[in-house]
């Protein structure tokens, strides 16, 4: 099926629904409207391309399927569109910098052939975002199953990924009739493209550009994202809270985010600086202070006298990253022996303290033992007296646990190993094995 796109009319940004969720999802935001945006449809079913009101449409795999469908076989996605690579390509090539591969996970030409346009797009230099939706739970187990792989192999081939749970919707709206179901999921999805492309496409006092989005987006991951729009007294708190508890986000929070995008947009009732204040201050507590916040913001009639914010988060750690962090750390849970209270007021400090720690020391407990003569991370988790715990963290080699006592060229530490929390104004020592040393001397 062909389609023209002239150079001189293509937008830079163009949205791509892929098989029968994605094209619905795609139509849904042709007839919502996002500023110079292009959109575009694949599908291997014929049927459903002939009835989209979208006119940029591709047809895969029409040798492959005959234009009915994949029949829930992500193999057959897959293998129809690399048929129809070449006009994926073509396509792409037209003035094309960011693309969005929108499609639901677990059927056959979403699951198969959103990874490979994706995988087309980011080949060419484009930036590519991925948004896609999980199946409900009572799809299921196989369509789950489908959907996971499907999810994966998108993860492998986009620079960053937004990622909506059906029945995470299913949670927050309740019983909705089945086709309102799908329509609340089409709508999030919209959310979450006009969201980001018209922080690019439309114009403001203080403007996000396209080298601001990529910083974001390029190489990240996992996306999350939130938006709201509120009113009233209180419309930018109220607005920013409610960004926050988004279902875009997915049951996940910004903390740990180490970049964010942040856009704040108003109508007919010009945003105010200290509105602009109380929502970049929330953000940036709620992400932590080591989070890069690139803010902007437009004016869109149609808001009228709401105010509407919208947030994009990257660059967490990914399940690698922490399992490889967890497998080379040994967490010693330590907590300052003032806290430890006395079950009666005659106890003695003796009593209370194990053997060679008092009051002044620590009070330490280990949850895990350290392995002996391996190299190794030691994370302490220190409880200070408002409750409030404090994490750092020492690498040190097995040689610590030697008779030779050697000093640890990295950081210095021998067999009492004192560490300083400036902000807290208190030292803390590690004592190592302190019954096996009395054991040794008892025996000489």
């Amino acid at each position: 099926m062909e389609f023209d796109l002239p150079k001189e009319q293509s937008s830079i940004i163009k949205v791509i629904g892929v098989g029968g969720g994605g094209c619905n999802a795609v139509n849904h935001m042709f007839q919502q409207g996002i500023k110079d945006v292009n959109f575009v449809i694949c599908n291997t079913d014929a049927q459903a391309l002939d009835t989209s009101p979208v006119p940029n449409k591709i047809q895969l795999g029409p040798g492959l399927t005959k234009g009915r469908g994949a029949g829930s076989h992500p193999s057959t996605g897959k293998d129809a569109t690399m048929e129809s690579l070449k006009e994926v390509k073509d396509l792409l090539e037209k003035n094309t910098e960011m693309v969005f591969v929108t499609a639901g996970m677990g059927g056959g030409t979403g699951t198969g052939g959103a990874p490979v346009i994706a995988r087309t797009a980011r080949e060419q230099g484009i930036l590519t975002i991925g948004i896609i939706t999980m199946p409900f739970g009572f799809e299921g187990k196989r369509r789950r199953q489908q959907a996971e792989q499907g999810l994966k192999e998108m993860r492998d081939n986009v620079d960053a990924i937004l990622i909506i749970s059906n029945d995470k919707l299913r949670e927050i709206y309740g019983n909705l009739e089945f086709n309102a179901a799908f329509a609340k999921a089409d709508d999030i999805l919209a959310t979450a493209a006009k969201g980001i492309a018209e922080i690019i496409t439309v114009p403001g006092y203080v403007n996000v550009d396209f080298e601001d989005v990529k910083t974001v987006l390029r190489n990240s991951g996992l996306a999350i994202m939130g938006s709201a729009r509120a009113n009233g007294e209180n419309r930018a708190l109220e607005a920013v809270k409610n960004a926050l508890a988004s279902p875009l986000l997915n049951d996940s929070d910004i903390s740990g985010a180490t970049n964010i995008l942040l856009n704040i947009s108003s109508g007919a009732k010009p945003v105010l600086m200290d509105e602009i204040s109380e929502i970049t201050e929330f953000v940036q507590e709620a992400a932590g202070n080591d989070c890069d916040i690139i803010w902007g913001n437009c004016s869109d009639s149609a808001l009228e006298d709401d105010i509407l914010v919208t947030l994009i988060a990257t660059g967490f750690e990914t399940e690698k990253e922490r399992k490889d962090r967890q497998s080379k750390e040994t967490v010693i849970r330590m907590t300052l022996g003032s806290e430890e209270k006395a079950d009666t007021p005659e106890q003695s400090a003796e009593e209370h303290f194990p053997t060679n720690q008092t009051p002044e020391t620590p009070f330490l407990k280990q949850e895990n033992d350290t392995p002996k003569n391996e190299d190794t991370t030691v994370k302490f988790e220190l409880t200070t007296d408002n409750g409030k715990p404090r994490q750092f963290s020492f690498e040190f080699d097995g040689s610590m646990y030697e008779d030779e006592k050697e000093e640890d060229d990295a950081v210095g530490m021998n067999d009492e190993t004192e560490a300083a929390d400036d902000d807290m104004g208190m030292k803390v020592y590690m004592q190592k094995d302190v019954e096996e040393e009395h054991d040794e001397d008892n025996h000489m």
